[in-house]
């Protein structure tokens, strides 16, 4: 028996959130600072690694594995396309912003904030496109490895598998999009196979446990 906590808030609610609504807004939170963090490359030698923003990714991950193994894949579907709508009212009002009239003495502080985000909406744009492919898949395939296993223990195995196909689509769409003109294709290669390494190990070592005591709480005491 598949044990889920109802979406119906008058269902689940214990005070004034309900367990999806704070894991929702913890999961758009934390792509929305990825995003930002992207610009952010982190090399080390001659060769750049990872965009900053690689190290929220496994915790997002994390959050869209707690949304398919307790609510299931429906619910986690309505998350990432909410998601998806945030991150894209990121790059418009961002982008409102950097063309808005401001004082002679604020110019330093304009060109900062016009470099930055008139570079976040391509950052965005290729999140958003691999972000719906990666999570999507991240969940579709949890789902479908505790459809296949006889029991609901190892959570570890459902984890880790479905963000390893989901991670292929994330960061080979996200640096090919976000990056590709203006890195060399060196640096394209470097960053796509560091940054997969190191999301999954973050997910190892971080990302698992979080869930395993995310998914244990919510079904101890909610269901």
């Amino acid at each position: 028996m598949e044990y889920k906590v109802p979406e119906n808030p008058s269902e689940n609610r214990k005070g004034d959130f309900t367990p999806l609504v704070v894991v929702t807004a913890l999961l758009v939170t934390l792509y929305l600072i990825a995003n930002l963090m992207a610009v952010k490359i982190i090399s080390v030698g001659p060769l750049s690694l990872f965009d900053a923003g690689t190290i929220t990714f496994p915790f997002a991950y994390m959050l869209g594995d707690v949304l398919a193994e307790v609510w299931g894949y429906r619910t986690a579907k309505k998350v990432i396309f909410l998601t998806f709508i945030c991150n894209a009212l990121l790059v418009l009002f961002t982008s409102i912003g950097v063309v808005l009239p401001y004082p002679d003495y604020m110019q330093e502080v304009q060109e900062s904030y016009a470099m930055i985000y008139t570079y976040v909406p391509r950052i965005v744009a290729a999140s958003l496109i691999s972000f719906l492919l990666g999570e999507l898949a991240n969940a579709k395939v949890l789902v479908w490895i505790k459809d296949k296993q006889e029991s609901s223990s190892r959570l570890w195995i459902r984890t880790i598998g479905s963000s390893a196909v989901g991670y292929i689509f994330d960061t080979v769409f996200f640096v090919l999009i976000a990056f590709t003109g203006t890195a060399p294709a060196a640096d394209l290669v470097s960053m796509i196979a560091v940054q997969y390494a190191a999301k999954l190990i973050i997910e190892g070592i971080a990302g698992t446990p979080l869930a395993y005591a995310a998914v244990r709480y919510l079904k101890r005491r909610y269901i």
